[in-house]
């Protein structure tokens, strides 16, 4: 399957190779992959139609050419926008401009955010700079993997702000060490594949892009291969009790489970591995 021509800033692609898979890579290398306004529009409207595509079941991303997962927003482009000083300075009533920013900065945060609503798993893979929304990013994914040469910060106080797109929100869930979250966001550190392994950030470290991309596409791979009855459930699931107490947890999965035990999908798989063959699942 080709890519649609509608998108300008991403490749998508479906690797012949694992069935069910769709890759999608930022395709910004110029300018290190970093995000005008476009590009985080352009993103939500992939993973939205990637959650609902029957065909798809896993999804990778990663960031074209050599240097840079993504170098963040484009620092440049935003200064002759919403951070120029004609809006910094504006003189209009300040209830009213802070009502237009907030608006701005809720549909930022909802398009990056539909990594995570996006009901099928999303394995990151990252390489060179992921700098800034780069970590914005990657917490709303499932899995995150990168390369040995990968060189992560939380950037946001070295232009003058808090971090206000998930970072601050989902860093601390997803590495569970407070201190070491709040180190790397209130000095804007750069720090190491190694580290981020350390504190799992990221779950694996591969010794280049190209190995991180393909382990990735393996791990999306191998997801896809299950039901996606059981997948998506279980994305749902982890995503929801997340947040809440297990007794909420564990009352939510009952009732998602009361409908989902019902699949076909559990008869194929046991037949399958008392047959000893690889099962087949309907598209979901």
């Amino acid at each position: 399957m080709s890519q649609p021509d509608q998108y300008k800033y991403f490749n998508i692609t479906f690797p012949p190779e694992h069935e069910h898979v769709a890759h999608v890579e930022i395709n910004r290398p110029a300018k290190l992959n970093a995000f005008i306004e476009a590009m985080w529009l352009e993103l939500s409207e992939i993973f939205t139609h990637l959650s609902t595509s029957p065909s798809v079941r896993a999804i990778v991303l990663s960031g074209a050419g050599p240097k840079a997962f993504t170098a963040g927003l484009d620092v440049h482009a935003a200064s002759q926008g919403l951070l120029s000083p004609s809006t910094t300075n504006d003189p209009q009533d300040p209830a009213r401009k802070a009502t237009h920013l907030r608006r701005h900065v809720l549909s930022f945060q909802s398009c990056i955010s539909s990594l995570e609503r996006c009901e099928k798993p999303i394995v990151v893979a990252m390489h060179g700079f992921a700098l800034g929304l780069a970590v914005d990013i990657s917490v709303t994914a499932d899995v995150r993997v990168c390369a040995a040469d990968t060189r992560f910060a939380v950037k946001e106080v070295d232009i003058g702000l808090a971090a206000d797109i998930g970072t601050l929100s989902r860093l601390p869930k997803v590495v569970g060490t407070f201190g070491w979250v709040k180190e790397v966001c209130l000095t804007g550190r750069i720090f190491g594949a190694e580290e981020a392994l350390r504190v799992g950030f990221v779950s694996r470290v591969w010794e280049d892009k190209e190995a991180a991309v393909r382990g990735a596409l393996e791990l999306a791979g191998v997801m896809a291969g299950k039901s996606p009855v059981a997948v998506q459930g279980t994305k749902e699931l982890l995503n929801w009790s997340r947040d809440r107490r297990v007794e909420d947890g564990l009352r939510y999965t009952a009732v998602w489970n009361s409908a989902a035990l019902q699949t076909k999908d559990v008869e194929a798989a046991l037949l399958s591995g008392i047959q000893k063959r690889k099962p087949t699942f309907e598209k979901l």
